[in-house]
């Protein structure tokens, strides 16, 4: 069974999708990880700058990304090429970086094809910005988090120790650009469940989203 979480930043998708996947027993993906260790990649190519968007696909393919996400209550690790990145994909510069690598169709077309892969056997949480369009639209339960525009730039400038309103300035270019993008805009897919978190606590959303699991699961492969 896959479920697809999708959503903006700060919406609160890796912190469910986490809880959720330790609740329900489930494997966890974090997508988001995935591009931001090729933005990781590019940025160190290019001394601090994007390489030119050819470049950025090879990097996608040739990229050897791990994520061992069966340790919910952190941070999931994340290897680069057999390094460990988990802390270096999480500054706000290679979150910038990466939806702008985001947005290279080569780049979505060479970890879609991972996503996949990983997401054929087995039961997963999936989160990211275009599971449920994209990586897995046949996805048994596809669930669109979002939140008040303001309560997300004060969720990511805690977890980030930031200054909110440089955050909520910096969201606002990502969003604009993650929804309008050509390939795999950020939006709600066909058949999402859209669920507003604002005011929510991790523990009300994730019962809420695992009951929706446990009802939209096959009754033959009920726990």
């Amino acid at each position: 069974m896959v479920i697809a979480i999708d959503g903006p930043a700060g919406a609160g998708k890796s912190t469910v999708a986490r809880a959720l996947a330790r609740e329900l027993g489930f494997a966890y993906l974090d997508t988001g990880a995935m591009y931001r260790c090729v933005a990781l990649a590019a940025l160190a190519q290019g001394a601090g700058t994007l390489p030119e968007r050819g470049a950025l696909g090879d990097l996608a393919r040739g990229a050897r990304i791990e994520l061992r996400a069966r340790v919910p209550e952190e941070l999931s690790c994340v290897l680069l090429d057999g390094r460990d990145v988990s802390h270096a994909i999480r500054t706000p510069e290679v979150a910038e970086a990466a939806s702008a690598v985001a947005a290279d169709p080569q780049v979505r077309e060479a970890l879609v094809a991972k996503q996949r892969q990983l997401l054929a056997r087995g039961d997963w949480v999936a989160e990211g910005r275009d599971i449920g369009t994209v990586v897995a639209p046949d996805a048994e339960l596809k669930v669109f988090l979002t939140a008040d525009a303001h309560e997300r730039a004060r969720r990511r400038a805690a977890e980030l120790d930031a200054e909110p309103a440089r955050v909520l300035a910096e969201q606002t270019i990502r969003d604009q650009r993650d929804s309008t993008r050509e390939h795999s805009p950020l939006a709600p897919s066909a058949g999402a469940l859209t669920l507003d978190t604002t005011g929510s606590s991790v523990a009300e959303v994730t019962h809420q989203i695992a009951e929706l699991a446990r009802r939209a699961r096959p009754q033959s492969e009920r726990r």
